[in-house]
This record gives structure tokens, sequence and C-alpha cells, in this order.
């Protein structure tokens, strides 16, 4: 009996004990918990992303969207962390209709090999190389969600990757092949978003 007990106890304090030792390990892996970026190698973000023609979290003005001139805004980049040797910015839609695309995304902007020494994507502007949109063309396209899907109003993400590295691919690339190349190469990200909703 004795020995039954000892070695249930054994056995608990076995499990407490590889128990602790997985959190420890859980605890000291960067790439573990929410939001954490693949091939992200600093993990004291400086990189910003910011736009005068709409507030984070707001809606986009008609004159960046098919309704109006469907131009880019202006962008504004700050806190490049040193050893960046390129930049690269994507624009999605995650709210597409799924009736419209299997995998409710689309590409508005995917940009590329943009210099670390970069500050500002002017209004209408581009910089580095352009790859493509989710029409397959090399330019900016605005946002244009369908007024007659749900839901109605869709975000807009501009996300800006800080690389140590210049990407080794064409221009025209999709944003897959990007993020792709991209892998292993992130030192730090930035993200803006915006709404719109056709009127």
């Amino acid at each position: 009996m004795a020995g039954g007990l000892r070695n249930s106890l054994l056995l608990v304090g076995i499990g407490a004990i590889v128990i602790i030792v997985g959190a420890v390990m859980i605890s000291r892996d960067p790439a573990s918990g929410a939001g954490a970026v693949s091939g992200n190698k600093n993990m004291s973000s400086t990189l910003t992303l910011n736009t005068s023609a709409f507030e984070n979290g707001q809606a986009i003005p008609s004159e960046y969207t098919c309704d109006g001139d469907n131009v880019s805004p202006l962008l504004a980049i700050a806190g490049v962390p040193e050893g960046a040797k390129s930049l690269a910015l994507i624009m999605d839609d995650p709210d597409v209709p799924t009736q419209l695309k299997p995998d409710g995304v689309f590409d508005h902007w995917t940009l590329f090999n943009i210099a670390p020494e970069t500050r500002e994507i002017p209004e209408n502007g581009s910089a580095g190389t352009v790859g493509a949109n989710g029409s397959g063309q090399s330019a900016y396209t605005g946002p244009c969600p369908p007024a007659q899907y749900e839901p109605s109003e869709h975000r807009y993400f501009f996300r800006l990757y800080a690389l140590d590295a210049e990407l080794d691919i064409p221009a025209g690339a999709s944003k897959k092949d990007v993020l792709a190349a991209m892998e292993g190469h992130i030192i730090d990200r930035a993200e803006l978003m915006g709404r719109y909703k056709r009127k």
C-alpha cells in the first residue's frame, strides 16, 4: 500500500516538473503567443506607419476609393530600425465575401524593396518595386466593397515591414510571393487600418 502511494506521489511530482519545464520553454519562445510575426528578429518595435488622410481605424475618404479618384493616400514612415535593408508594404481587405473570393481576401497594393531611408510615400505616389494587386495589375487600387454583399463596410489593412534584406523577386510579384520571400527576414512591422462603406 505504502509502495503504491509512493509511486503515485512520484508520478505526480514528475508530471508537475514536466508542466513547469514546458511553461518555461513556451515563455522563452518568441514565436509563441498572440500577435507573433514569423521571422520577427526584433521584439522591441519602433516602426510606425501613419497617414494624414484618415485616423487609424476610421473611415477612408472616398477620394482614395473607387467612388472617387482611386488614388493612394499619403503614408508617413518613422522608426525604421537599424539594420533594415529594405521595406515592404502590403494593403489588403480581409472582408471580401467568400462568394466572390474563397479565401475572403483581396490585395489592393503591394510594394517591396522600398529604400529604408524612405520616410514618405506621397499621395498617388509609389516607392520601391510595385507588385501585383488582386486584379493582377502592378498598381494601387482603392477600396470598393460590393454594396450587395455583407458586410457592407470592409476593413483595409496597410502593413509595413522592415526587412534585413532586399527581396530577390521580380516586379509584378504577387502578395503571396512577397510574403514567402520575406520569411525569416522581418525585423519589425507596423500596421494602419481604415474602413470603407459605399454610399
